[in-house]
């Protein structure tokens, strides 16, 4: 058996699309998958080294990561018509050159960020300590990420959603693309596409028994929320959309790749269909 490295994050959405396979609901013959779990900056930093084999990331950190890893089709979490949030105590009018508290240097809310507020002055911080360095005026504002969005303190208010500011900046009708997984290019093809299948069908398995996962998931205190916030929090980020790309899913994560290169923030401009596992493969190699 060979033992691959997944990581992914200790957020519930990652959390459900991976468990049906540590749970044995789904597995790879010849395959064995040992699962780690990291916050999302950790992760994007791990991913720009290779240390793991396969990862969840950011898709805004993938045009740094496209030579070492290869974009999968699955377990993707994308916003529609919500996402991360920007927020500020009730009684803060924010400046020019605000001080905001970010989750991470490479995410994708970082990226639209930093293209629509060029003079905010940014600090780091695990998304964990975002809301209490705002609610403590440490900061001026932050941009609340995964569970946090649903719950947040009652000193604070919305100063503007990061879908919104997708939607201004791509100009079209498309999901806005956060977190998706990368597999390490020196696997062996054969094993990669094996890798896929097994996740597309953990993600598959669990949003068809996505009742008994939730419960088998709260009873073992593998999330930090309720039952009732799970369920509307998957309800966003690990449904349908979730197991297997679609063609509006690509052209958004491209959109995403063109506004970072026309913004300087990657070298050029690449077309996320180009970075996939060939699985017509299987087919050649059998022929």
């Amino acid at each position: 058996m060979k033992t691959l490295t997944v990581a992914h994050s200790p957020d519930a959405d990652d959390i459900f699309m991976y468990f049906a396979i540590k749970f044995g609901w789904v597995s790879a013959q010849e395959l064995c998958f040992e699962n780690i779990a990291l916050d999302i900056e950790t992760l994007n930093t791990e991913a720009l080294k290779g240390t793991y084999d396969i990862t969840a990331i950011s898709f805004a950190l993938y045009p740094k990561i496209r030579n070492d890893y290869a974009l999968l089709r699955t377990a993707v979490s994308f916003g529609e018509g919500y996402g991360p949030k920007l927020v500020k105590r009730k009684e803060t009018k924010l400046k020019r050159n605000f001080k905001v508290a970010l989750s991470g240097t490479h995410t994708t809310n970082a990226l639209l960020f930093k293209i629509a507020y060029p003079t905010a002055r940014i600090v780091y911080k695990n998304f964990l300590d975002i809301e209490a360095a705002i609610v403590s005026g440490e900061v001026d504002a932050g941009v609340l990420i995964h569970e946090s969005i649903l719950q947040y303190s009652q000193e604070l208010c919305v100063e503007r959603e990061v879908w919104d500011i997708w939607r201004e900046l791509c100009k079209a009708e498309l999901p806005l693309p956060l977190g998706g997984m990368a597999l390490r290019r020196s696997i062996p093809l054969h094993r990669a596409i094996a890798c896929e299948k097994t996740l597309i069908r953990a993600v598959d398995v669990a949003h068809t028994h996505q009742g008994m996962l939730s419960k088998m998931l709260l009873e073992r205190n593998l999330v930090r929320v309720d039952a009732t916030t799970l369920k509307t929090y998957l309800g966003l980020y690990a449904n349908e959309h979730s197991i297997e790309m679609s063609d509006t899913q690509y052209h958004a994560i491209d959109t995403l790749f063109e506004l970072g290169y026309t913004n300087g923030f990657f070298d050029q401009s690449i077309r996320s269909r180009e970075y996939l596992i060939p699985h017509e493969y299987v087919a050649l190699r059998n022929s």
